[in-house]
């Protein structure tokens, strides 16, 4: 796994052992990033279950602000922190342990990009949207990465699906905004 373009574009990434983290295929990250490129430009980014981070650490590669990664597994923190360190963006970014709801329920903060890619059986990515979107700024984009039997929701929030790609058997769905979609 690498970071495909940006300021530390070639730079190798860790990924976690096991089947607890299923790392995003570069032909999946290439296509977000695509649909991304124009908006990443001093923005606030979410990895949220970050697994390896690699999403948010494309994003700080690709000139985002900052970005602060979300995940419950101790040994994906871990793993997340020496990925920052590896791609030499610790200063742009918080990592923080826990599950989704606690924090979506306590952060101030606001996100122009969020990712979320949860363990496919998990059941978490529909709840995780509703629970982002409340969190997003007015201009956020929301972007889902789910296998093709999940069936997300058209609106969510004040959120509307605006995209949909498919890359084999992966779909990633895009949410904006009503009023800016």
């Amino acid at each position: 796994m690498r970071i495909i373009t940006g300021s530390a574009k070639g730079k190798r990434l860790i990924t976690p052992d096991g089947r607890d983290v299923r790392p995003t295929p570069d032909r999946v990250k290439e296509g977000i990033f695509s649909a991304l490129q124009f908006e990443l430009e001093g923005r606030r980014v979410l990895d949220l279950f970050a697994g390896s981070g690699q999403l948010g650490i494309e994003a700080l590669s690709r000139g985002a602000q900052s970005a602060v990664f979300v995940d419950s597994l101790a040994s994906s923190v871990k793993i997340v922190r020496k990925n920052l360190e590896i791609s030499g963006f610790e200063d742009k970014a918080r990592v923080h342990q826990g599950d989704y709801s606690s924090f979506t329920a306590v952060t101030n903060d606001r996100f122009d990009i969020a990712f979320l890619d949860p363990p496919y059986a998990s059941g978490l990515l529909e709840p995780a949207l509703n629970a982002v979107a409340k969190v997003m700024s007015d201009y956020g984009v929301i972007v889902c990465e789910h296998p093709l039997e999940v069936e997300l929701p058209e609106a969510v929030e004040d959120f509307k699906a605006v995209r949909r790609y498919r890359y084999g058997k992966v779909y990633v769905t895009c949410y904006r905004k009503e009023e800016t979609a």
